[in-house]
């Protein structure tokens, strides 16, 4: 498919074309409606959806077998430093953070 075939599809059948997309993600709530508009005639997507981006950026590698891949690559010409991290290790810190900060009484 063309770039102009699939933005066609997104303006000839909006809600059909996000669906597709939305089904190309990981949930873990699937949304009960793809687009609607509210009291105020705003648009609101995937409306009662839920999903954890943070989860889907490392955690999702790591469990489909990329954790030995670069997830993030840190070149500071300041420093003249570069360092990759893979979705382990870049996760691996993420959790030391995430203890931190729940040891300090940060709360969602």
């Amino acid at each position: 498919m063309t770039y102009q075939e699939f933005y066609q599809s997104s303006i000839n059948n909006p809600e059909k074309f996000w669906k597709e997309q939305a089904e190309a993600m990981e949930w873990f709530e699937f949304p009960k409606e793809i687009l609607s508009k509210d009291e105020e005639d705003l648009y609101r997507w995937y409306k009662g959806g839920k999903m954890n981006t943070a989860y889907l950026a490392l955690d999702y590698h790591v469990e489909n077998g990329r954790g030995d891949q670069t997830a993030l690559i840190y070149d500071s010409p300041v420093t003249d430093s570069l360092r990759k991290y893979t979705y382990k290790e870049l996760l691996a810190e993420v959790e030391k953070v995430a203890g931190m900060l729940v040891s300090l009484g940060v709360k969602k």
